[in-house]
């Protein structure tokens, strides 16, 4: 009995399986112990996510800018160490400075709760806007607001948009939409890989249509990027395009600073120009345009490559560059738009213009007959007298034009209305 009882317990096959059962149960207990490890691990890493989620979801934005019913609009920005918040926007006039110069006026907010400063401004017309903060005298830039707009090398600011029947085209509606490409092209003539946005109207990358050309020129201290953004061209364009009011276009805006291969945000710095005003009138972006730009765009777009089919217009600077290029090609436009510019004195500038030939300009293209001759300026704008000297001018020579003064100064809310009043001229 004793031998079979202690046979049994020293059984090896016996013992075996519960060793077994011993490494299962042990082998269960360390799972369990190594996904709860896991676990633990998991919530110790999502968890400071989720809090960090958590206090950004739960952070209160403020509303800047805030625009009421009646074309009031509130800014507000939470700046708790500051002293002084003032606001400087587009729409204030200029008001002269202690240096006997000109300066915006700009408006003083109030600090209130929860350390946010405000204050409540207009109505404002319906436009396009531009404005900042000016904290402790730094240039800030309204954060509650994500529409930020570069103007050239002058600055950098918030956008506000005030809808209105006056600024109905600035904004994308409903409807088929153009496309701007960014090109890259060889420009021989400045020795450089040069920088342009190309608009090309709806449909037309489904059309076997040739499409008429504007080359849309910006001003000084701008860029290519100055009418696609600030001009809000292809809103324009998109717009008038699909409204019936102008004719279906390819708008080419370069940069025209002869300098520069492409905004300066984009290519790297090339050595600073000792030409007066960047080569603003040294005629080489003039004949870049008429060498390099034009036959890129004629030998890669659907063009219809002749005058009849071309159109030039520029504000400012590009005013300029509008008068030089047509004078000296006038066989090559059958429109020409000169935006805030005249025959100017650029003295003031460092810039020498050859005035001794302009009289043959001017009957060589009167001769040319052009289809308009479009001049636009406002009242305010300190150009004002060089297209009072340029109208004299071609009043002499019994020049065919078409003058629109508006009012205000040197300012993207006159130029976007000019190209507004411009394209639905062209091509008819």
């Amino acid at each position: 009995m004793y031998l079979r009882f202690a046979l049994l317990k020293t059984n090896p096959l016996k013992a075996t399986h519960k060793q077994q059962l011993n490494k299962i149960r042990m082998k269960k207990t360390v799972n369990k112990v190594s996904k709860f490890r896991m676990q633990l691990m998991l919530v110790a890493l999502i968890l400071p996510l989720a809090v960090i989620g958590q206090e950004v979801g739960s952070m209160e934005r403020l509303i800047s800018p805030e625009i009421a019913d009646d074309n009031t609009v509130t800014f507000r920005i939470k700046a708790p160490k500051a002293e002084k918040v003032i606001l400087s926007g587009n729409w204030m006039p200029m008001v002269p400075n202690d240096g006997m110069g000109m300066t915006r006026e700009t408006v003083e907010l109030t600090k209130g709760e929860n350390d946010v400063w405000s204050t409540t401004v207009g109505p404002l017309e319906p436009e396009l806007y531009g404005y900042t903060f000016v904290v402790d005298g730094v240039n800030t830039l309204d954060t509650a607001n994500l529409m930020v707009a570069r103007d050239g090398t002058f600055r950098t600011e918030n956008v506000l948009y005030i809808p209105g029947e006056a600024s109905e085209l600035y904004w994308a509606k409903t409807g088929p939409k153009g496309t701007v490409h960014q090109i890259w092209y060889e420009s021989p003539t400045l020795d450089q890989t040069r920088r342009m946005y190309v608009y090309t109207p709806p449909g037309y990358a489904d059309s076997n249509e040739n499409y008429p050309v504007l080359y849309l020129l910006h001003g000084g201290g701008g860029d290519e990027e100055a009418w696609p953004t600030l001009g809000v061209a292809n809103h324009i364009l998109d717009n008038l395009i699909n409204s019936g009011k102008a004719e279906p276009m390819i708008v080419v805006m370069t940069n025209g600073n002869p300098t520069q291969a492409s905004a300066l945000t984009v290519s790297p710095k090339l050595e600073p120009s000792t030409q007066p005003a960047g080569g603003m009138a040294n005629m080489m972006f003039e004949k870049s345009l008429v060498n390099d730009v034009i036959p890129y765009i004629e030998s890669h777009f659907q063009v219809e490559a002749n005058k009849e089919n071309r159109a030039l217009t520029g504000l400012s600077m590009g005013g300029l560059q509008t008068m030089n290029t047509s004078f000296e090609n006038p066989e090559l436009f059958d429109y020409i738009g000169v935006m805030s510019m005249g025959f100017a004195d650029l003295s003031r500038f460092g810039i020498e213009v050859d005035h001794s030939k302009r009289g043959k300009q001017i009957e060589a293209l009167k001769a040319a007959d052009p289809e308009l001759y479009w001049i636009a300026c406002g009242t305010d704008d300190f150009l004002y007298q060089s297209v009072v000297d340029m109208r004299n001018e071609l009043d002499k020579h019994d020049f065919d034009y078409t003058y629109r003064e508006s009012t205000g100064g040197h300012t993207w809310s006159n130029w976007r209305i000019y190209l507004s009043e411009f394209a639905p001229m062209l091509f008819k």
